[in-house]
């Protein structure tokens, strides 16, 4: 429709505060802010008693409480708006390699930290206590991703550090202190440590085998020398990092420490930081490390295998946090549709968009108890569980595929919802868009992880015996369930081939994600979910089978303002 522009001059505005600005908060809804992160999500508190942390339900609320107050929501902001700088020299021109912070960026990890997402779970005796912690990194990675990194390496470390004595010995007491200890120093004269890794190089990701790092034994016994250069490496300021290196008896994992027993420096150069699309707080360097002393983890010329220990929990990690990006997405776009109005009414309420904000909340709600499940897992196998250790083996990789897959397109259509405020950075989501991609990225691709369910399928059978007897838990509850899980069963049966890997895990995250609906959730969210993706694959989000009660689900996943 053409509009006719008057090019006279506007006639004096009164006097008043009004009519001076051109700015309105009229249809404007307010920041989501003062909630409880934790607290608020009844998807997460549920699975939360399901798995057997009920009693930490109040202990997460707390964090849950901070991390939802406008300080903290503002940190988040800060983290990303003043990324870390490299500083290579100090003003002696002498060679320091810093990595300096905005205060943001300590005051979102320390809290973190000190409520025991890093290390800690490992020296907690809790039953749950693997579930509480990854029920509260759900919480912090949705106030900012960055930290993840940080706190998921320092989380996933021990396995690999109990693997040797000696280095158990050194260095588990630091990382599972639950203290932030930000200072550069030996550890030695630290309360509290952060661990990382260091194993991509230019030339190759994934395959290992094409690595170019060498170490030498420097004559003390389990001592090596590292030299070599690291592509991206993460969290770059850690006090150490688990190496990967070519050693005379093949390739070996090895733990470099930053710093000496007398403060100097251990070799590690810092050519440059890395311009990331996202995860911008967090400092992914390339390093090179120049005769570096560093402590062998694990046997000699078994040096994957060794890292392997470390990857499994941060791949699950990855899992946990884009259930963050979803739970993210759902909540803003819920909050927002729910104080815009169009043509009349709120959006909430207007069919399209009810359907599409009933969908986010169902992968949401999907992912969350499939998380909490797979951190049930890793309690029970660290117990010494074989049944949990063997699920446990497939439901990381069918996991870390599906959900990491489909953050992206849950953040694609969450932003959507805002319009055009969610593509300016006044908004949450343009920041949970780019970090949505990182996960399915970082710790394996998708497909080295459905390549890792066909390998698992051949040569640890007792793996799918027992993926399978833990949907049959959900045997006869839903028929749309006993279908899929049949045809999964068939699928399986046939035999698989590369081609067809993402297919069939894809068919197997949904199943374990329905079945858990079916067993834990109230009957209106997984007979939703059984409808809608089950049979399609989950489609284009928003579009839901008729007569899904779409008003119901909104209303469990929505904040309360």
């Amino acid at each position: 429709m053409s509009q006719s522009i008057s090019l006279k001059p506007n006639p004096p505005a009164a006097a008043t505060s009004d009519s001076r600005s051109n700015r309105s908060s009229v249809n404007t809804p307010p920041r989501l802010q003062d909630f409880d992160v934790i607290g608020d999500d009844r998807a997460l508190v549920e699975a939360m008693e399901a798995f057997g942390a009920g009693h930490r339900i109040a202990e997460a609320s707390v964090l849950g409480r901070a991390l939802g107050s406008a300080d903290l929501l503002e940190a988040g902001f800060a983290a990303n708006e003043h990324p870390p700088v490299h500083q290579p020299y100090d003003r002696s021109g002498r060679r320091v390699d810093r990595i300096r912070f905005d205060p943001s960026w300590h005051h979102i990890l320390g809290l973190a930290v000190e409520h025991g997402v890093a290390g800690r779970v490992w020296a907690d005796a809790d039953s749950a206590a693997q579930v509480a912690r990854a029920a509260k990194f759900i919480g912090v990675t949705q106030i900012e991703a960055g930290v993840g990194c940080p706190l998921a390496m320092t989380y996933a470390c021990v396995p690999a550090l109990r693997l040797t004595p000696t280095v158990a010995e050194r260095w588990e007491g630091l990382v599972t202190s639950g203290v932030y200890d930000s200072r550069s120093l030996p550890i030695e004269q630290k309360r509290g440590a952060l661990i990382g890794m260091a194993l991509t190089e230019k030339q190759g990701g994934s395959d290992l085998s094409i690595n170019t790092t060498t170490a030498v034994p420097d004559g003390q016994d389990g001592w090596y020398r590292v030299t070599g250069e690291k592509w991206f490496v993460s969290a770059v300021h850690s006090d150490g990092m688990f190496v990967l290196a070519h050693t005379p008896e093949g390739m070996t994992c090895l733990l470099v420490p930053r710093r000496l027993e007398d403060g100097s420096d251990n070799g590690w150069t810092l050519d440059r930081l890395k311009d990331k699309l996202g995860n911008r707080s967090n400092p992914t360097a390339e390093v090179r490390f120049d005769s570096s002393a560093a402590q062998l983890v694990g046997e000699p010329g078994h040096g994957v295998r060794a890292i392997m220990s470390m990857i499994g929990g941060t791949r699950q990690d990855c899992v946990l946090g884009s259930t963050a990006v979803m739970r993210t997405g759902t909540i803003e776009a819920i909050h927002w549709a729910s104080h815009r109005s169009a043509f009349g009414r709120p959006l909430a309420e207007q069919p399209a968009m009810t359907g599409v904000l009933a969908d986010l909340a169902l992968e949401s709600e999907a992912a969350t108890w499939a998380a909490l499940r797979l951190a049930r897992a890793t309690q029970e196998a660290s117990d010494g569980d074989r049944t949990a250790m063997a699920f446990r083996r497939l439901a990381a990789p069918v996991l870390k595929f599906w959900v990491c897959k489909r953050a992206p397109i849950h953040a694609v259509e969450a932003l959507e919802c805002q319009g055009g405020y969610g593509f300016v950075e006044e908004s949450r989501l343009p920041r949970n868009y780019r970090e949505a991609p990182l996960m399915s990225v970082w710790e394996g691709s998708g497909n080295v992880q459905v390549l890792d369910v066909l390998r698992a399928m051949r040569s640890e059978p007792e793996a799918i015996v027992a993926f399978f007897d833990e949907l049959d838990l959900a045997a006869g509850e839903n028929r749309r369930l006993d279908t899929a899980v049949l045809q999964l069963r068939e699928m399986v049966a046939g035999g698989v081939d590369e081609a067809r890997a993402r297919e069939l895990t894809g068919r197997m995250a949904r199943c374990l994600q329905a079945s858990l609906l079916v067993r834990f959730a109230p009957s209106f969210i997984a007979d939703a979910y059984c409808a809608a993706k089950l049979e399609d694959g989950g489609g284009v989000l928003g579009t839901l089978p008729y007569g899904i009660d779409a008003h119901a689900i909104v209303a469990r996943h929505g904040i309360a303002r």
